[in-house]
């Protein structure tokens, strides 16, 4: 039941030992998720020591000692990890995610927000040369409920369930989850919002479609660019399953530059309005506020609000 992230998946950590880092690198560990080392070459060598008695279950609740390596490869070779997530500064991202890339690591989730299009570009494309998939950046990441949480999603808020989840939204993703959270995700997949990002909605889209366990997904968009009118193509010539969607900005002004999108509305291109058109044009229902998202999604499940 996931796509991307699942529980067999070994977690490194780019900036596990700063702030940020080590922070959510406890929450992931208390998610449940196999973090196996962090990357700091400065701080090689040593262990951080992280509390985390709720995932330790009949361990006693000692403290998880989890190994800082000084490269990511030294990393892969030491725990055999397949999984990065990247907490470092704006400035370093694209090193971290080349480096990664070198590495031969096969996903690479960059939370990072900040990052200059011009390196995100540069590092999206490597990676995808090494096949290296990026998830990001400036995203809250993925999370397989039940299984792993590679990122900044909140573990609490949802279960398990049969529901695949694609947003540019971190937070409007954190929403649906908690007003579905009855019914439960395979998969939810926080892809950012910056104007260049390294999984799209259709790569998730195609991969929820090949997903035995995924019954139903959801979509959230926002305004600005034409990604939303992209996957409603790919949605119409490709996808079987019953999709829900919704986009963010319907009561934004025309012209603006909004929100960490920075996305730029002119006439009707890359309005709401439009792609919502578009969507519905390919038989996605589309609810008008969040709730009425989640309730679109229960009546095509036959499931009722309890």
């Amino acid at each position: 039941m996931a796509i991307y992230l699942t529980k067999e998946s070994k977690v490194l950590v780019q900036g596990m030992t700063g702030s940020e880092g080590m922070k959510h690198t406890r929450r992931m560990l208390a998610a449940g998720t196999n973090v196996v080392g962090g990357v700091n070459p400065r701080k090689a060598g040593r262990t951080v020591d992280f509390d985390v008695p709720q995932c330790l279950q009949g361990l006693g609740g000692a403290p998880m000692a989890v190994p800082v390596f000084g490269t990511v490869a030294d990393g892969m070779r030491a725990t055999g990890a397949d999984v990065t997530v990247v907490f470092v500064p704006p400035a370093f991202a694209k090193a971290a995610v080349l480096e990664a890339a070198d590495a031969g690591i096969g996903l690479a989730v960059v939370i990072t927000e900040g990052i200059p299009v011009h390196d995100s570009v540069a590092f999206t494309t490597y990676a995808g040369r090494k096949g290296t998939r990026v998830v990001g950046p400036n995203c809250p990441g993925l999370i397989t409920p039940g299984q792993s949480n590679a990122g900044i999603i909140p573990a609490d808020i949802t279960k398990p369930g049969r529901i695949g989840l694609v947003s540019k939204s971190g937070t409007l993703t954190y929403q649906l989850m908690y007003e579905l959270r009855d019914i439960g995700f395979s998969t939810c997949v926080g892809i950012g919002g910056d104007p260049v990002v390294g999984t799209t909605h259709i790569d998730c889209l195609a991969a929820f479609q090949d997903d035995p366990d995924t019954d139903l997904i959801v979509l959230i968009g926002e305004i600005g660019g034409d990604a939303e009118e992209r996957a409603a193509a790919y949605v119409r010539e490709h996808v079987t399953k019953p999709v829900v969607g919704y986009i963010a900005g319907f009561t934004a002004p025309e012209g603006k530059t909004m929100g960490h999108a920075g996305a730029i509305v002119s006439g009707s291109s890359g309005t709401a309005q439009a792609k919502k058109d578009a969507l519905e044009a390919a038989g996605v229902s589309v609810g008008g506020t969040p709730t009425e998202t989640a309730d679109l999604v229960l009546a095509r499940l036959g499931e009722q609000r309890r």
